[in-house]
């Protein structure tokens, strides 16, 4: 199928400007201001929405295999696409866990079958797998997960010299959870004293605290800095870890970068008391002043990329007290959303969301021919609605859990069509699965 996006406001490379984009045979083959329609295209006439390369998200827990009642591989990567969200990387706490190449490659199929929008899948670290990371052919994989903090799943590593090992071997870039586990246990127990079990949720971000997240994450930079190894640190939640974090290079130079997560950018702890365990995540939701810096760092090119960590977890689980009900909930379908509601209010620009949210996700990674709106790359593209809102509802939530921390909330913006691969696989709520996504490859 070939398309002609026609008069579109394309936000691209920290620029906005009204052009015309062909696609054909899932390649962008040509960008111009006005392109005659010689070839038979599916015209789309674009006038007064906005073009964006699709985002690409670089952390998700789509909980396939193992944990399927929360999310599967296929309804999450539907719940994507609508959200404009064309690639994914995945997490390896699944189960079994992906630590070993038999399971890691089993997604790989599993996504082969079933999956709306391009994939790629961590492998992940344990203390006694080393040499089978060394292993992955990190071409055609995303990267290296370790856990230094515990959170959803048993894959804390914590022994000194299996980090070592791991940051001083592994020829592949990095990601990491970074929270200290003694520090948060500590906590936990303390407040226990006077609580008991009965510990109400706004203590989350006390018990997985400030000290914790930064005396795990200084450890992981210490580590890259003697090892030079490519570090990128997921899920920034404290204003005190941007000390651990530069903008003094650009992102190609960079060997140590990090992320922010939508929920980080949104909520504060005063929301405990209203959603509870519905925002209870790992690494926590913590001040309205740590917000704000992360938001800043984001603006000031501290922190590279924006992700959801969608993570979802059935209304039963989270409505457990809070000692039992897990972490994480379900953002990829809003993310996108989110950040146009920030841009409603002032705070960012649509440059700025792009290049968080595709260019830099593509580039940190290494990612082959996405990210970008170019001729030559892959046509991941998402049309935007800047004035038609959004209102999320049980209706239009696409996750297999069925909630959402937006509930309620009436978004400024509203996803129009997603490109994946050329193929438009959403369209003003409905779906097109002839086709699905593809293995991300990277460049080494």
């Amino acid at each position: 199928m070939k398309y002609l996006i026609k008069k579109a406001n394309l936000v691209n490379e920290g620029e906005i400007g009204i052009y015309d984009v062909l696609i054909e045979d899932g390649i962008i083959s040509k960008i111009d201001r006005n392109i005659e329609n010689t070839l038979n295209a599916v015209e789309i006439n674009a006038e007064g929405l906005v073009l964006m390369p699709g985002a690409i998200d670089d952390q998700v827990h789509f909980r396939e295999p193992g944990l399927t009642h929360k999310g599967e591989i296929y309804t999450e990567a539907k719940a994507a696409v609508a959200g404009g969200v064309t690639s994914y990387m995945e997490m390896p706490n699944t189960d079994p866990q992906a630590v070993n190449l038999t399971e890691l490659e089993k997604k790989y199929t599993r996504a082969s079958n079933c999956s709306l929008a391009n994939y790629s899948f961590f492998m992940g670290g344990t203390n006694h797998n080393l040499e089978e990371t060394l292993k992955v052919d990190y071409s055609q994989v995303c990267g290296l997960k370790i856990f230094m903090g515990s959170s959803t799943g048993d894959m804390l590593v914590d022994h000194e010299e299996v980090l070592e090992g791991f940051f001083s071997r592994v020829p592949a870039l990095i990601t990491t959870h970074c929270e200290f586990d003694p520090m948060i246990k500590e906590n936990q127990k303390r407040i226990m004293q006077e609580y008991g079990d009965k510990i109400p949720a706004y203590f989350h971000p006390i018990i997985r605290s400030e000290e914790a997240c930064y005396k795990s994450s200084s450890m992981a930079v210490a580590l890259a800095k003697k090892h030079n190894t490519r570090l990128h640190v997921l899920h920034i939640s404290t204003a005190k870890e941007l000390s651990l974090f530069s903008n003094k290079l650009p992102l190609a130079q960079k060997r140590i970068t990090a992320e922010a997560c939508i929920h980080h950018l949104w909520f504060s702890d005063e929301d405990y008391r209203s959603k509870g365990n519905l925002i209870k995540w790992n690494p926590a939701i913590k001040t309205a002043y740590d917000r704000a810096k992360i938001f800043e760092a984001v603006l000031n090119d501290t922190i590279d990329v924006i992700a959801t960590d969608h993570a979802p977890h059935t209304l039963e689980e989270k409505n457990q007290s809070y000692l039992k009900a897990p972490s994480g909930g379900p953002l990829v379908q809003h993310g996108i959303l989110a950040m146009l509601d920030f841009y409603h209010d002032k705070k960012i620009s649509l440059e700025k969301i792009v290049q968080k949210m595709s260019h830099h996700v593509a580039d940190l990674f290494h990612i082959e021919n996405r990210g970008y709106i170019r001729e030559g790359y892959f046509a991941d593209l998402v049309l935007v609605n800047l004035n038609k809102t959004h209102f999320v509802n049980k209706g239009n939530i696409l996750y297999k859990c069925g909630w959402s921390p937006f509930e309620g909330h009436t978004f400024k913006s509203s996803i129009e069509k997603t490109f994946v691969n050329g193929q438009l696989v959403y369209d003003n709520g409905r779906f097109d699965e002839s086709k699905l996504g593809q293995r991300l490859t990277f460049r080494l």
